[in-house]
Parts: C-alpha cells; sequence; structure tokens
C-alpha cells in the first residue's frame, strides 16, 4: 500500500469517528440498496461507509461498480441508514450528484458488514 494511500485510509478512519450517531433510534429495522454516483471512488468513500456502519451496528456490504459508482446495501435501524446517506452526501472529499435507494427485504442471519469485492 503507498504511504499516499495508507495516509488517507487513516484519515478517512478518522472522520468516519467523528460522524455523530442519532441517540434517538426508531427501532424500525430496515434493509436498503443505495447507489451512490458521482466523484466516489478513490476518495476513501467505501472504507468510510464501512467505518460508519460498523459504528452504527449496521450489516450488509459495500462495493465499487464498474461504472465509476459506489452501491451499498445496508440493514438495521432506519435512523441509523438515514444519518450513514446523509453523511456520505456531505462529504467534501468526494461529490455524490446522484443517489438512488431501494427498500429490501430483511436477511435475518445477517450478523456483520464487509466490503465486497
Amino acid at each position: 500500500m503507498s504511504v499516499f494511500k495508507k495516509l488517507r485510509n487513516e484519515y478517512v478512519v478518522w472522520h468516519a469517528n467523528r460522524v455523530k450517531i442519532p441517540t434517538v433510534t426508531s427501532g424500525i429495522i430496515v434493509r436498503k440498496n443505495v447507489t451512490f454516483s458521482g466523484k466516489v471512488q478513490k476518495v476513501g468513500f467505501r472504507l468510510e461507509i464501512y467505518s460508519i456502519a460498523r459504528r452504527m451496528r449496521l450489516t450488509g456490504w459495500v462495493k465499487n461498480l464498474k461504472d465509476g459508482s459506489v452501491e451499498a446495501e445496508l440493514q438495521g435501524e432506519e435512523s441509523h441508514i438515514d444519518c450513514l446517506v446523509k453523511s456520505m452526501r456531505s462529504l467534501k472529499r468526494a461529490s455524490v450528484r446522484k443517489m438512488t435507494i431501494m427498500d429490501l427485504p430483511i436477511i435475518e442471519s445477517e450478523e456483520s458488514f464487509t466490503i465486497a469485492e
């Protein structure tokens, strides 16, 4: 790993750890597929989603798509997913130009959040 990528990743994790997690939760568990388009690759976008999702105890995955966008499936408290999506839209080092969100059925057996290849 290059020195630049290592420094960027350390900054991304530091930044993700500063995101305020809502203390009031809805109790409603949902699963959403979210696709972010724009300047979202090569800026630590997946690592940021991964770090925030783990802090919020969400399950699911995130991955880069060949068209330059980033796709994620997020499962957990609806208020936490909304907070994560809002955080990603406001990142200064990325530029989310378009976002699509679809509701999905919950996967009961899922226990973790991963970065998919």
